[in-house]
């Protein structure tokens, strides 16, 4: 199997919200030069989020920053497009980021994650039941 010449890194909520929202500003700033580090010693280094990590997020921009979910979904979209930063799971979850009503984000973030492996989803929630590749046990 060929080495791959890109090394790539996931990161978590803590370092994705930060670099999102620049706060508080000396996590922010600590975030930003440790990650300038990295890509200093490593000027190949891709950053990765994954589902989880969005979502989380798109939670943590309502509830702590009071943005609608409009809103957080808009930011967070930008952020993947504007920054270091991309989806784990490629440009599908961007186009999640897009959709509003029926099922909601985190719904979407969970079925966009097990269709990348390829795995039927069952629910018994009726508006996620109506996403593609999703079957309704009950309800």
């Amino acid at each position: 199997m060929p080495t791959r010449s890109t090394l790539v890194y996931g990161i978590d909520t803590s370092v994705f919200l930060r670099l999102l929202t620049g706060h508080p500003e000396k996590d922010f700033k600590a975030t930003a030069l440790a990650l300038q580090a990295l890509f200093d010693r490593k000027p190949t280094v891709e950053l990765v989020v994954s589902n989880q990590v969005i979502g989380e997020s798109y939670i943590t921009l309502q509830h702590h920053y009071n943005l609608s979910k409009g809103e957080a979904r808009a930011g967070i979209r930008k952020f993947l497009t504007d920054g270091i930063v991309s989806p784990l799971n490629g440009a599908a979850v961007l186009d999640l980021l897009d959709q509003a009503g029926g099922a909601g984000l985190m719904d979407r973030l969970i079925v966009q994650d097990y269709q990348a492996k390829q795995i039927p989803v069952l629910t018994n929630d009726q508006k996620m039941s109506k996403l593609a590749g999703v079957l309704r046990l009950s309800g």
